[in-house]
């Protein structure tokens, strides 16, 4: 917000000038500086707020300083400022994304389509059940303890493998259960241990969307777009 605040008064005193901006030559250190900070100050504007008002901006600097009525109530400005560069963010963010699926859909759209020829023939299998979400499950063993809610941590024991029966993960092989929060993994691991009770036994079929979509780990076993396939056992809702 300071940070911006300057830059519109520096917009401002452009904006009253617009009879023409006064050309001075650069003598001495100073004036190599101010110059250099007003060049930056124009390049973050144009950044950051390029589709502002500038009119507008004027009436609220000049209605602000001289305390006459103010369109929008003081103590609303900052809520309304930090809303709106939330929101920008939110949809820099959203557009990264996008573009980052757009290139790994070109490199392993193969890998996409592989997987969901993979779920749409095991969700035919016997046992097999399908959650609204498409998360599938076998339950290999049925418990008859608490269930664990999203803000739970629990112990479990799990294999995890690629579609191909490639094990990438397994809390079995390492010979020790991991402990987590189940809003802390991806979406197929938060809602399938909602389904379990301690005790019991799962195996979960996860589609890319609920597991790590076009973003794994870089250099990881898990290509872009792979469904997940995990046996897990809930041993313990620890809260």
């Amino acid at each position: 917000m300071k940070s911006l605040s300057v830059l519109l008064v520096f917009l401002v005193m452009v904006s009253c000038n617009k009879g023409g901006v006064t050309n001075k030559p650069l003598k001495t250190e100073i004036d190599s500086v101010s110059y250099a900070i007003g060049m930056d100050v124009a390049r973050n504007v144009q950044t950051n707020v390029s589709e502002m008002d500038k009119d507008l901006f004027i009436q609220g600097f000049v209605n602000a300083l001289d305390s006459a009525e103010l369109k929008i109530p003081q103590d609303k400005v900052q809520v309304l400022l930090s809303t709106y560069f939330q929101k920008k963010q939110l949809e820099a963010r959203k557009k990264q994304q996008e573009e980052a699926e757009k290139r790994a859909l070109d490199e392993f759209g193969d890998v996409k389509a592989e997987g969901e020829k993979f779920l749409e023939e095991n969700k035919t299998k016997e046992g097999v059940k399908v959650t609204d979400s498409g998360l599938q499950y076998i339950v290999l063993k049925e418990g008859s303890g608490d269930k664990p809610t999203p803000m739970s941590r629990v112990k479990v024991h799990y294999h995890g493998t690629l579609a191909d029966g490639t094990v990438f993960d397994s809390s079995v092989d390492r010979g020790e259960p991991a402990t987590f929060g189940v809003g802390q993994v991806i979406k197929g691991w938060t809602e399938g241990l909602q389904l379990m009770t301690v005790g019991s036994k799962y195996k979960f079929f996860i589609p890319q969307e609920l597991a790590y979509g076009a973003s794994p780990r870089q250099g990881g076993p898990i290509k872009p777009f792979s469904p997940l396939v995990f046996e897990v056992e809930l041993l313990e809702v620890l809260n």
